[in-house]
């Protein structure tokens, strides 16, 4: 089965009034849907956009992998384990909230910041808290503790992707233009492909994809 989902079908949040734009492609706070509730183990793909000085300030997470692609700008992260990190583009961030985690982000930077930040849910939730920065990231990043290897694709003109087959696949269209079959995806806009096999994307233009590849697995409710 595969569902598209297109960049003005997100539910929108964040505070624009205060410089941040959000963009929610599953059931997120005040926008529930119980049949848009998880896709595999993601629980949430969000695109942040932030104004020069905003950010969020200090909040929690526990029981949740959180992984952000900065697009462009620079993202400042301050974590109560001590880390305090920029993240720029091409760079993927990693932050295992396990048993409890507080952390601010924020834009203190120059320019407008664009990233994805995807929560995923960890097979077993216990532990302390780990931080990871992959600077320049170009190929995959593994995430065991969630059963799920994330991809970043960039593709030319014309060039073609074949997708493994997997359990659940999500494809977040970061920019440019491709097609999946006979369905145009361009940026903002996503693939879900479940237990899908030989299935083909096409750049249409020079594009860059995440793609997030799961097995079935017992995750714990969120």
């Amino acid at each position: 089965m595969i569902r598209i989902q297109r960049a003005a079908e997100r539910y929108p949040g964040g505070d624009p009034a205060a410089g941040i734009e959000t963009r929610h492609a599953l059931s997120f706070g005040p926008h529930y849907d119980p049949d848009n509730l998880r896709f595999g183990a993601l629980l949430a793909v969000n695109e942040e956009r932030l104004a020069p000085g905003a950010g969020f300030d200090e909040h929690p997470h526990s029981r949740t992998e959180i992984v952000t692609w900065v697009v462009e700008g620079e993202l400042t992260h301050h974590d109560s384990a001590g880390h305090t990190t920029v993240v720029r583009p091409g760079d993927l961030q990693h932050l295992s909230a396990a048993s409890g985690v507080r952390h601010v982000e924020r834009n203190d930077g120059p320019a407008p910041l664009t990233f994805v930040q995807m929560w995923l849910a960890p097979l077993d939730p216990a532990g302390p808290p780990s931080y990871e920065v992959v600077r320049g990231l170009s190929d995959a990043y593994a995430l065991p503790a969630a059963g799920a290897v994330l991809r970043v694709e960039r593709l030319r003109a014309d060039a073609r992707l074949d997708l493994p087959p997997a359990d659940f696949t999500y494809v977040h269209v970061v920019r440019g233009e491709v097609s999946l079959g006979a369905e145009p995806l361009g940026p903002g806009d996503a693939a879900r492909l479940t237990a899908q096999e030989g299935s083909t994307l096409l750049a249409t233009t020079e594009a860059e994809l995440l793609v997030w590849e799961m097995r079935a697995a017992r995750w714990p409710a969120p």
